[in-house]
Parts: structure tokens; C-alpha cells; sequence
């Protein structure tokens, strides 16, 4: 009976425990249903385009405006780079074309000057050369006629001057209107130390009268052109200090031959006679 009883039991519990682990299994297979529907929605709300709201909606329309402005914007900005760049090229190239004419008129006008100065310097070279060979002949010709005129009445030519020794004795009166008349000239006047051994040279040491006299004022020495003594060569020898012959001597001699230590002028009485030397001065040729 016991057994009857025991096998009972493990069949009412079999049967229990089956039925539990049927319905767990029911259970199992809703859970695992419910959990694909669960990750079925998930997957198609993760798929399904979010509803946007208004103010959203507001945002993305404004976002669109303003990224079209600043396109725009930007368009219009390289617009006006490019227009600029053409603006200052165009200028450039045309204040290189304005500024470049100018440089070639200056060039031009350069040539033309330097030409004009070659033509001219040529032209002068030219005349330079035909006015020296004038030059030449004159002074070929002037020389010629120096010497002709010496053979003829004895003068003498030297640093622009003609000068003639007379081979008689006058007075100092006597001696200047020979020169003025005879000569058209006057008493030699004696500018420096050169021409007084000039003079002293050609006259073979004889004294002869100069162009100088005090006659007017006394002491107060003067050319017979007019123009005053500035210096002179005049003689002394120890206390002998010419000119000392007060009012009785008033024109000059180069020197005494009786007083040979006396090298110099000398004043002597205007009525006495010596020789004398006309000089006549002539415009040098330059």
C-alpha cells in the first residue's frame, strides 16, 4: 500500500513539476517575445526619422540664411578682389605706358642735344683750325713786314712795340717832336726792367733821352703820355741819389757815360742834347 501510496505521489509530482515546467516555459517563450517586440520597436524608432518641433524647424531656416548670406557674401567679396586687381593692374600698365613716353621724349631730346653740340663742336673745331692758320699767316706776314721795315728806316721790333734810335742829338724838346712828326710816335717810356736793358742793349750804352720830366710840377716825375711815375729805375752811387738837379734839370737820360758807376736814369738839363728812342706801340696779335 505504501508503495501504491509512494508511486502516487511521484506521479502527482511528476505531473506537478511538468506542469510548473510548462508553464515556465510559456513564460520563457512570452519573455522572449515581449523582448523581441521590445528590441523589434527599438530598432524602428532608431530608423524612424526624429519629429522635429517648431522652434527647431526656426533654427535649421535661420542656419540655411545665414550660410547662404555669408556664401553670398563671399561671392561678392572675391567679386570685388578681382575687379580690384584688374582696376590696378589696368592703371599700372597705363601709367607705365605714360611714364615710359616721357622717357623716350627725354632720350630723344638728349640725342638731339648731343648732336646738335658734336655738329657744333665740330663746327668750331673747323673755324678754330682756319682762324689759326690765319692766325699763323698774319703773324707770318706782320714778321715780314717787321723785318722789311727795319731794313728801311732802322726801327726795331720787340714785345708788341716799335722802337728807333736816332743816330743824331737834340734836345729833350727837339727829340719828342721828331717822334710825334717823323715818327708818329713819342720818347720811348719804359715799363720794366726787361725793356730798360732792352734799351740799354740796342743803344750800345750811349744815353739817350726817355719820355719822362717833371717840367710841369716839381718832383711830381711823368710820362709824356700823361701818366704818373710809379717806379723807376733811377742811379745812386754812395751819397750820389738821382734824381737831384732840383729846378735846372727836369727831364731824364738812362745814364751818364762820364759817370759809368752811376747805372741808371739820371736827370739832366731838358736843353741839353743827346740821342734819343722813339717807341711806338702796337696792338699785339692775340
Amino acid at each position: 500500500m505504501s508503495d501504491d501510496i509512494y508511486d502516487d505521489a511521484i506521479g502527482i509530482e511528476t505531473e506537478a513539476m511538468k506542469k510548473e515546467k510548462l508553464d515556465m516555459t510559456v513564460e520563457i517563450y512570452e519573455s522572449a517575445d515581449h523582448l523581441r517586440d521590445q528590441d523589434f520597436r527599438t530598432e524602428t524608432n532608431t530608423h524612424k526619422p526624429l519629429q522635429q518641433t517648431g522652434s527647431d524647424s526656426v533654427r535649421i531656416r535661420n542656419y540655411r540664411a545665414a550660410v547662404v548670406c555669408l556664401v553670398l557674401l563671399c561671392v561678392l567679396l572675391l567679386t570685388a578682389v578681382i575687379v580690384l586687381c584688374v582696376h590696378i593692374h589696368t592703371n599700372s600698365t597705363n601709367y607705365t605706358e605714360e611714364t615710359h613716353q616721357p622717357l623716350t621724349n627725354i632720350t630723344n631730346l638728349i640725342e638731339e642735344r648731343d648732336e646738335l653740340l658734336t655738329n657744333e663742336k665740330d663746327g668750331l673745331l673747323i673755324k678754330n683750325d682756319n682762324l689759326t692758320k690765319q692766325r699763323e699767316q698774319c703773324f707770318q706776314e706782320r714778321n715780314y713786314l717787321v723785318e722789311s721795315l727795319q731794313k728801311i728806316d732802322g726801327r726795331l721790333y720787340y714785345n708788341s712795340s716799335f722802337y728807333f734810335i736816332s743816330s743824331e742829338k737834340k734836345s729833350w724838346n727837339e727829340s719828342r717832336r721828331y717822334c710825334t712828326e717823323e715818327k708818329e710816335a713819342d720818347l720811348i717810356i719804359i715799363n720794366n726792367r726787361e725793356e730798360q736793358e732792352f734799351a740799354k742793349k740796342f743803344s750800345h750804352g750811349n744815353p739817350f733821352w726817355i719820355g719822362l720830366t717833371d717840367s710841369d710840377v716839381e718832383d711830381s716825375w711823368k710820362w709824356a703820355d700823361g701818366s704818373t711815375l710809379t717806379s723807376g729805375f733811377w742811379a745812386s752811387h754812395g751819397q750820389i741819389k738821382e734824381p737831384n738837379g732840383g729846378r735846372r734839370e727836369k727831364c731824364a737820360v738812362t745814364y751818364l757815360k762820364e759817370h759809368p758807376k752811376l747805372i741808371g736814369w739820371t736827370d739832366v738839363n731838358c736843353d741839353d742834347a743827346y740821342q734819343w728812342i722813339c717807341k711806338k706801340s702796337i696792338l699785339p696779335l692775340l
